[in-house]
């Protein structure tokens, strides 16, 4: 019995010698392991990239009858293979309405409220299409959450007017938005009803109003999705700067129609810039103060501004003129969104979180393709917006 024992303890001995080399080994490996684990590798979600695009001639008419092969798209100078290819997309449409009721605007509000009505009132598909309406001044205000009720838009629009300054607009109440649904906002918001952003001072609040717009209301959204400004595109007392705001549409997967309305007049003899009709410096709309990112003495070109925001987002800028009335922009606008093309590629597996660069062009060099400039891939623990 004792030298069975002795002889089996002797066999084991050069297993257990392995196990132990085996065992030393895995902990080398695991210490190998934690140190490559210092610089962990960020897990991104990779789905379908949607790019919204529309072609024109060299005559600005839009081509609507072309197919993928026409088309080229590159992601960081990279060629993609188009997955996905529609004409005319279905997709229901989601469109907020962003309107510069600051005192610049006075002069021009009625036309705004009369043709954006119409402009929604044609647009619009019943059961299919959906639209907000949201006004900015020193404030930013919900009118009117999503809905494809023409009455209660049509209430919306009626409410859209200039601050009264013996009333303020951080208050529930009648005209204030305060029972058309939830607040775009919050962010620095008042939290009374349709209330999104408060600024507390004076100024036009463009940037933050693209910013909450695009971030707590289109990203909840599906399908196409567009915002149209009506502003002159000056800025005064944002807390967001002219690249946050255009970063949220983009990762929201939102194109941003502008249309230029600058009523000169409407400024006084002061002009955009200068000092406001109640004595503030840099007060336009008459409130003082200037933000924005901008000092009070600087002059702003509220088109460059807008036409910014549109071209990175894949959008266009309109400007009303004797010529181009708001009907005719606005007749535009429509017949774009009735016209457009749908492309969707898969990106690489292993491509980084951030910001990426599209270019989609088109092998027949006499037309021009519209389309937005870029998309942000997220992290796996972060919203997908703008990847689909």
């Amino acid at each position: 019995m004792n030298s069975r024992t002795s002889r089996n303890r002797t066999a084991r001995q050069p297993r257990n010698a392995a196990r132990l080399r085996l065992i030393s080994a895995a902990a080398s490996l695991l210490v190998v392991g934690v140190l490559f684990a210092q610089e962990p590798k960020i897990a991104v979600e990779v789905k379908t990239v949607s790019v919204l695009a529309t072609v024109r001639d060299k005559h600005g008419k839009i081509v609507p009858d072309l197919t993928k092969d026409a088309f080229e798209l590159e992601e960081d100078g990279k060629p993609q293979t188009i997955d996905y290819f529609a004409k005319e997309s279905d997709l229901p449409l989601r469109l907020a309405l962003l309107v510069d009721t600051s005192l610049s605007q006075r002069r021009v509000l009625e036309q705004e409220r009369t043709a954006s009505y119409s402009f929604v009132d044609n647009l619009l598909r019943p059961d299919k299409d959906v639209a907000a309406v949201v006004n900015f001044d020193f404030d930013i205000t919900l009118l009117q959450d999503f809905t494809s009720s023409r009455p209660k838009l049509q209430a919306a629009f009626e409410k859209i007017d200039t601050p009264q300054f013996d009333s303020p607009r951080g208050t529930s109440g009648p005209g204030t938005g305060s029972d058309q649904g939830p607040n775009p906002g919050g962010r620095g918001g008042s939290g009374n009803g349709g209330r999104g952003h408060h600024g507390g001072g004076g100024g036009t609040h463009l940037y933050d109003a693209v910013w909450l717009a695009s971030d707590e209301l289109m990203t909840k959204q599906q399908g196409r999705k567009a915002l149209v400004i009506l502003s002159d595109g000056v800025d005064h007392g944002s807390k967001e700067t002219l690249g946050e705001a255009i970063e949220a549409a983009q990762r929201s997967d939102t194109v941003v129609y502008s249309i230029l309305f600058a009523d000169k007049e409407g400024y006084g003899h002061f002009g955009p810039g200068g000092m406001g009709p109640y004595g503030g410096p840099g007060g336009h709309g008459g409130y003082g103060g200037h933000g924005g990112n901008h000092p009070a003495h600087e002059q702003v070109d509220g088109k460059k501004i807008l036409e910014r925001i549109s071209k990175e987002t894949g959008g266009r800028l309109f400007e009303v003129s004797k010529k181009e009335t708001i009907d005719k922009i606005y007749a535009q606008i429509e017949e774009e969104l009735r016209n457009q093309y749908s492309l969707g590629y898969t990106p690489a597996k292993n491509s980084e979180p951030g910001y990426h660069k599209i270019v989609l062009t088109i092998f027949n060099k006499d037309l021009k393709v519209q389309a937005r400039d870029g998309y942000y891939l997220e992290s796996k623990s972060s919203a997908t917006a703008g990847v689909q």
